[in-house]
């Protein structure tokens, strides 16, 4: 095998995955690795960092010795990295403590005091409301906490920026991930001097920022001998894994709206310029496209809710024959409606989902409808957030679970009231990481050349105007059911917690 390949390396919180791209876009290897998670304590969540690297490492290393990759076929290696993480370096660069990552929720006191010190001027500067997970909470928590750790901080990093550092031995942060440290000030693209003197904290402490397309240099000396990579090998800035999933998705227009139904449920859209300003009712970051952003809203428990419901009421059936069996069913599932808050959701943590209008007619196609239409509901609220702020989007792209079925598209297409499309090789964040290798090698001229080659559409499905009316109906049903049954929802935690 002789073709030119760059490896796209999927960084996750439970494995890597590092794929093998040629220049044509087609994947001629991947390989994957686990590794743990450390939960220390309820709610917290913490990994070592050098689990990643080797775990990256060995990937690779299968990549050349199982799949015969030479490394001089290897050009160029780019990331895709879970957001959020802390990683806390001393002045020789070594790890100072485990990182807490972005599922880990002990920092819910540094939230209050985010809000009390700067209220909706934070919002303005980083355009993201503090939560519990994003890295400046997990500083702030280190400085009350573990005063010792945080005074021996020389530099803090992201995951994937930790990874590339011990690669190259160049310690930076890529601007997507910088965003998603909420330190960031969005619309300049540089470090908040205001946060940083609110909550006291050292400019220092910020590595340089970068581009996702930037080059950054060569595999180090080291690390070639570590990995069995070549020290020829060009090593590219990368993105967070919602930006890299965004590219690898090909939304690249400010037209194009990302329906990814994983675990949880992603809603995603293109952002031209920082002038638009959803007042922290969606997460707003940079993207990995120079100069360009995205922002995104989160369903905690979409494809969660489906897998729930078939292990507990369909386990004897495939998860297609699940699904396809909603056809026997109608629009509205025969009169009910399901919310898909089985784990509480952001804002509201002790929220809880709910089936409503059940009656006897009803059979369990009926209620496999209702979760599918009730996990496109929970979307159809972020387009409204959107559509309030007067964004303009005719296109949604479907990825994960939800583009894997016809009836779920259609559904999809009929409650957006927007033409939805899936991809034909969909490789989610790992792709977009290839794609950014491609473009740091100068392979293509831009991100949107690159994703045009590598990345094809399937099948368009337009919104049927008989459905659209039908569900806009139900629709505003669902959204009054959180409204009328959320002192329910909290009375019954209150009494099961008694």
């Amino acid at each position: 095998m002789t073709k030119e390949v760059v490896l796209g390396v999927d960084l996750g919180t439970s494995a890597v995955k590092v794929s093998a791209v040629d220049r044509q876009g087609t994947i001629v290897a991947q390989e994957a690795y686990n590794y743990p998670l450390s939960q220390p304590a309820p709610g917290y969540s913490e990994q070592n960092p050098e689990e990643w690297v080797s775990g990256t490492t060995v990937a690779i290393v299968r990549l050349i010795l199982n799949d015969h990759l030479s490394p001089d076929q290897i050009k160029g290696i780019s990331f895709s990295g879970q957001m959020h993480g802390l990683v806390t370096l001393d002045k020789s660069g070594k790890i100072i403590r485990p990182a807490i990552l972005w599922n880990d929720t002990r920092s819910s006191k540094q939230t209050r005091e985010i809000n009390e010190k700067m209220g909706d001027e934070f919002i303005n500067i980083t355009r993201n409301r503090a939560q519990e997970g994003f890295t400046l909470l997990a500083i702030l928590w280190l400085k009350e906490n573990e005063p010792e750790s945080f005074a021996r901080i020389d530099k803090i990093v992201t995951p994937k920026d930790y990874l590339r550092y011990r690669m190259t031995g160049k310690l930076q942060m890529e601007i997507s991930d910088a965003a998603g440290t909420v330190a960031l000030d969005v619309a300049a693209g540089t470090w908040s001097k205001r946060v940083q003197e609110v909550f006291d904290l050292p400019a220092t402490m910020f590595p340089e920022i970068i581009q996702s397309i930037d080059n950054v240099g060569a595999i180090s000396a080291a690390y070639a001998e570590f990995s069995g990579l070549s020290t020829d090998t060009q090593v590219v800035g990368g993105a967070a894994d919602n930006a890299a999933g965004a590219i690898g998705a090909a939304i690249l227009k400010p037209n194009m709206v990302m329906s990814s139904i994983g675990t949880s449920g992603v809603v995603l859209k293109y952002e031209d310029t920082a002038d638009v300003n959803y007042h922290g009712k969606v997460t707003f970051f940079n993207h990995a496209i120079p100069n360009k952003f995205y922002s995104m809203g989160v369903t905690l428990a979409a494809g969660y809710s489906l897998s729930w419901f078939k292990k507990n009421f369909a386990s004897e059936i495939t998860f297609n024959e699940m699904v396809d069996s909603a056809q026997s069913s109608t629009i509205g599932a025969n009169g009910l409606l399901f919310t898909p808050y089985i784990v509480g959701e952001r804002g509201d943590g002790d929220i809880r989902g709910v089936f409503i209008g059940v009656d006897g007619t009803q059979n369990r196609a009926d209620f496999v409808r209702s979760v599918l239409e009730g996990i496109i509901y929970s979307f159809k609220d972020l387009f409204e957030i959107y559509e309030a702020a007067g964004a303009n989007f005719d296109t949604v792209v479907a990825i994960g679970g939800g583009a894997k079925s016809p009836l779920w598209l259609q559904i999809q297409a009929d409650i957006f009231d927007t033409k939805v499309v899936a991809l034909q090789n969909e490789q989610g964040p790992g792709m977009g990481a290839a794609i950014l290798a491609a473009v740091g090698l100068s392979w293509f001229d831009s991100v949107q050349e690159a994703a045009n080659t590598f990345m094809s559409f399937g099948q368009t499905y337009e919104p049927i105007p008989e459905n659209v009316a039908k569900y806009h109906k139900y629709y505003e049903l669902y959204k009054q059911i959180y409204g009328q049954t959320a002192k329910l929802s909290h009375d019954l935690l209150a009494l099961r917690r008694k």
